[in-house]
């Protein structure tokens, strides 16, 4: 059962660039992350501009309970990660958390793919830390623009990751070419029980048709604007393939890729 989702100040550890555009920080917040599962978000309060009051939807990395730490890896975009980023060590503020559903373990699965990318690497870091310490052999695919923005395959090789296979858009890392490329080839070899995914939604898409044609498993962690974090806004809708709308933030934000109207 998810622990129910609470208010936890807490204060930073430390707040370092580990890509280009990427940055890693470090939250010290114990109960929090304590009840955190891999999957689930944050929803972080930045200071610095009043005139923003809504919070910012994160997913982490990695919640040591025993540490009372939380680890978040994410893109400087706009305004509110830019005021992020600039937090220093011993600065303080509240996160709303945990929220949304964790990765599933899927019943009698004993091997997978993670699929990460750009961004989409933090909760599929996570994901990998709950598969390995299930038991479950896994291999990887993260893909990145280029390779100054690539960040994981060390963290995914140290947790067990038999293959770790990397794309990059032009092919300064890894292979030249997209995640589903790789992701084919590993299908085709077969032994997969279930695939998960996060990263652009065109990504996943074929992601989910790739899985689908193959006859496992997937399943995908969606990113949409979640503006409150609890089901009353309605701006995280997602189509689902029935006709009906589930919302991101307390539906998901993992869900079946069967589900997903694509």
């Amino acid at each position: 059962m998810t622990a129910a989702a609470g208010v936890h100040d807490f204060e930073v550890v430390s707040n370092e660039p580990v890509a280009e555009g990427l940055m890693r920080i470090v939250l010290s917040a114990p109960a929090l992350a304590a009840g955190l599962e891999a999957g689930q978000f944050v929803n972080v309060a930045v200071p610095g501009d009043a005139s923003q009051i809504l919070r910012i939807p994160l997913s982490f990395s990695r919640a040591d309970a025993e540490a009372g730490t939380v680890e978040i890896v994410y893109a400087v975009v706009g305004d509110g990660t830019r005021r992020l980023a600039a937090m220093a060590p011993g600065a303080r503020s509240s996160a709303v958390g945990p929220c949304g559903n964790p990765w599933p373990l899927v019943e009698g699965a004993r091997r997978a793919c993670v699929v990460a990318g750009g961004v989409g690497v933090t909760p599929v870091v996570a994901c990998a830390r709950m598969l390995a310490g299930a038991g479950v052999d896994l291999d990887a695919v993260v893909g990145a623009q280029t390779a100054s923005r690539l960040w994981g395959v060390e963290e995914l090789r140290a947790l067990g990751a038999g293959r770790v296979e990397v794309t990059t858009d032009d092919g300064t890392a890894g292979r030249r070419g997209f995640t589903t490329d790789a992701l084919s080839e590993l299908l085709a070899a077969g032994g997969y029980d279930v695939v998960y995914a996060c990263g652009p939604e065109v990504m996943m898409a074929g992601v989910a048709r790739l899985c689908r044609e193959a006859g496992v498993a997937c399943r995908v962690s969606m990113e949409r604007m979640m503006c409150c974090g609890f089901g009353a806004c309605g701006t995280c809708n997602v189509a689902m393939a029935d006709g009906s709308y589930k919302s991101c933030c307390k539906d998901g934000p993992v869900f079946d890729a069967e589900e997903v109207a694509w």
